[in-house]
């Protein structure tokens, strides 16, 4: 409580009562220091201060005395809070990456004299294509324009006939992007992905509608998935090492078992089913009940795709062992080298019509984004699952879950009607398209390819070169033998090899890239990812100079 005193500064002076903004009564300041210090770097990225947003009187009197019938409580800690999300880990946004927030706040603040041996900051860490400069389709921005602002249709906008007629189509269907649709999403949109999922697989088991939910980027059916799936405990979850930590984060959050199978890297990282089956019995008998097979086609972090009969592979052992079978396309439009993107529904529909019986109770739910691929709209967050084979209770329970969450972004939603249903030969805007679309592919290919080159000239660097996706995952080959010196250094420093390797890297030349430890990698190998996304090639050539003066510091003479 609060209460007012009287003036008693003179015995003749009047009784009075004085109010004062409650402004007066903070004073202290409040420094906000982010202090990133992982035994190996420490730096200042930022210092805030609260204290300007109150006045601070040239004379302060005590006006109040503070009156409390109780204790102030403390704060929560680490340890009051929910330990799944204390345990899940993300490397794409992990330690390294935040030490490049910090460096990037030094460059900031002193643009010309801040001390670096460089001047900006290269996020190879994660594919964020129009971060790194990728330019946004006219196609999409037109249309998406129209979306947000419907006035311009009045306006004589000097936009293609198409660009209009798209527009006014969606709107017509969907209304405006600034109210929440159906909590599965738009009819109208998950129409369209019907339309073209049956169109990509040639008439292979034919798309129905209501078995398409909209999310939030693929990465939110993801999360539905796994919520569902994790009964107990006991629920295991067999996914691919390496793996996109997004996986073992959301296994994590529900406290379920992630059960790693190593992708074989002397065979261009296939799939082992024949270990996948050894795991699948081993964790039985073990009481774990293996709820699905997570499988990223084209591979992330490791740029494979996988072959027809790998696919078929995988899916008799989840006809054989009734496991639900996660299909992670969202890199179904990265592919290179002649290489061709099948999709596992595809796969399971040529399946079905071999064998009916034998493949019936197959449940299948693929993911696609237009985060990736030729769109790169990250930020939009638009994606979409499609499930097959499910019951109709089970899809009840997803729907739940979506409503609990209202709907997608409607205009993400809008997004991926865009990805699916591009202009077509004949519509004004198709010859635009073709071309922005076609210099996006080219310049990510030959990226990947100066990048890869690059790598096969580094002294004790192993890499296969990229098939799809938009990353590549190459080996440290550094023999303990022949690297004491590396050795001991990660020792003393409580890292991994590949810690030590990318702190230095981004030290020394500001590229960020992630340890492949985050990914997971058989043991005593080490790794790192690094997206091919950012423009130019100088950086490249910054990374090869930078490995040579690695290897002389470190490797034995």
């Amino acid at each position: 409580m609060l209460r007012s005193i009287s003036n008693t500064a003179s015995p003749a002076a009047p009784r009075s009562r004085i109010c004062v903004s409650s402004k007066h009564l903070f004073t202290n300041n409040y420094n906000y220091n982010y202090n990133y210090n992982y035994n190996y770097y420490s730096t200042m990225a930022s210092t805030a201060t609260l204290s300007n947003l109150y006045a601070k009187p040239e004379t302060v009197q005590r006006l109040y005395r503070f009156y409390s019938s109780f204790e102030p409580a403390q704060k929560l800690s680490i340890k009051d809070i929910n330990q799944q999300t204390v345990e899940a880990k993300y490397a794409v946004r992990g330690k390294i990456p935040i030490i490049a927030d910090g460096l990037l706040e030094i460059i900031k603040k002193n643009p010309v004299d801040h001390g670096l041996p460089f001047s900006k900051i290269i996020n190879a860490n994660i594919g964020n294509p129009q971060q790194l400069d990728q330019k946004p389709l006219t196609w999409y921005r037109q249309v998406m324009s129209i979306l947000q602002y419907p006035n311009l249709l009045d306006m004589n906008v000097d936009f293609p006939q198409d660009v209009q007629k798209r527009a006014k189509t969606i709107l017509d269907n969907i209304g405006s992007l600034g109210a929440y649709s159906h909590s599965q999403g738009s009819p109208f949109i998950r129409q369209s992905i019907a339309n073209f999922i049956t169109e990509r697989d040639n008439g292979t088991l034919p798309a129905n509608a209501n078995n398409i939910f909209l999310t939030s980027g693929a990465s939110t059916a993801v999360s539905y998935l796994l919520q569902i799936l994790s009964k107990d405990q006991q629920s295991g979850f067999l996914i691919p090492i390496p793996q996109y930590p997004l996986y073992t984060a959301s296994i994590a959050l529900n406290d379920a078992k992630p059960i790693g199978y190593y992708l074989d890297e002397s065979n261009q990282w296939a799939t082992n089913h024949e270990e996948i089956r050894q795991l699948i019995t081993q964790n039985k008998s073990q009481g774990v009940n293996i709820k699905a097979l997570v499988v990223i086609n084209p591979g992330n972090p490791t740029g494979a795709v996988l072959a027809r009969d790998e696919m078929k592979a995988l899916i008799d052992i989840c006809a054989e062992h009734g496991i639900v079978l996660i299909a992670d396309e969202v890199y179904q439009e990265n592919v290179f080298d002649g290489k061709k993107f099948i999709s596992f529904k595809r796969v399971l529909g040529e399946l079905l019509e071999k064998d009916y019986n034998l493949y019936k109770n197959v449940q299948l739910a693929s993911l696609h984004s237009t985060s990736k691929g030729v769109s790169g709209e990250c930020g939009q967050r638009g994606g979409y699952m499609e499930l097959v084979g499910f019951s109709d209770d089970v899809k009840d329970v997803i729907f739940k879950l979506a409503s609990i969450n209202l709907c997608s972004p409607v205009s993400g939603q809008a997004m991926v009607e865009l990805m699916i249903n591009p202009p077509r030969k004949g519509d004004e805007s198709y010859d635009l398209y073709k071309q922005e679309t076609g210099e996006i592919f080219d310049d990510l290919k030959e990226r990947a390819n100066y990048l890869y080159e690059a790598f096969t000239g580094m002294e004790d660097i192993a890499v296969d070169k990229p098939e799809g996706a938009m990353y590549i995952f190459p080996r440290l080959d550094f023999d303990p033998t022949k690297y004491h010196k590396l050795f001991s250094r990660a020792r003393n420093s409580n890292l991994l090899i590949d810690d030590v390797y990318c702190i230095e890297l981004l030290e020394n030349t500001g590229i960020c890239c992630v340890p492949g430890n985050g990914f997971g990698q058989k043991p005593d190998t080490f790794h790192l990812r690094t997206t091919f996304l950012p423009p130019g090639k100088e950086w490249i050539e910054h990374w090869s100079d930078f490995h040579k003066a690695f290897v002389k510091k470190y490797k034995d003479v």
